[in-house]
């Protein structure tokens, strides 16, 4: 797939303030400071499409991005960061849960895990309760260049293997790195392809 165009929609703090439900959409989690927004821009092909920055927590809302006039793609804000007072990361979890749980036109939740880090259990925590509420998701293994392929295996197979006792069937996996743009094609593929097979 090529993306000759991508272009910032809206940010909203609620579900129901999304855009109307009428394309394909697909969203990217992580814990914070995982790099969605650096991934996004990679895919994207576009540096500037999603703001990043050093400090984690800097997405607090739900940001729409369109694809080639045809299809979304969603910045959520990220999970887990300790320093966001409690009540604002209450207010944060209520927000993601309900966009995955209602946003109709949803087809795949992007959940990104860094590479470098043993199974978290916050993300296997994560990704059990989507298995729960049937929602379709995929693991993608952000900064793959600060590790050695043999290393970068390992992460994946680890965390399958904490898995493994939960899950009957693994959810795909896509090892990537934004400063590298590894993975770009095979991502960019698989959206392809539920775009084509996948109707909403």
């Amino acid at each position: 797939m090529d993306i000759v165009k991508a272009e910032f929609v809206m940010s909203n703090s609620s579900v129901e303030k999304c855009p109307a439900p009428d394309r394909h959409e697909y969203a990217f989690i992580g814990r914070s400071n995982v790099g969605k927004s650096s991934l996004i821009n990679m895919l994207a092909n576009n540096k500037k499409l999603a703001k990043t920055a050093s400090r984690p927590g800097k997405t607090q809302l739900i940001n729409h991005f369109v694809i080639n006039n045809s299809w979304y793609m969603v910045d959520l804000p990220g999970y887990g960061y300790a320093e966001v007072p409690e009540k604002i990361r209450q207010q944060f979890m209520k927000m993601i849960r309900d966009y995955i749980l209602k946003r109709e036109n949803l087809v795949c939740l992007f959940v990104l895990i860094d590479s470098r880090h043993k199974p978290q259990k916050i993300d296997l925590e994560f990704m059990e309760w989507l298995g729960e509420n049937g929602v379709p998701f995929a693991m993608v293994f952000t900064k793959a260049d600060k590790l050695s392929t043999t290393r970068c295996g390992t992460c994946i197979s680890d965390y399958q293997k904490a898995m493994a006792d939960v899950w009957e069937t693994m959810p795909p996996a896509f090892l990537t790195s934004a400063e590298k743009r590894t993975g770009r094609e095979e991502l960019l593929n698989y959206i392809d392809e539920l775009n084509r097979t996948v109707k909403i």
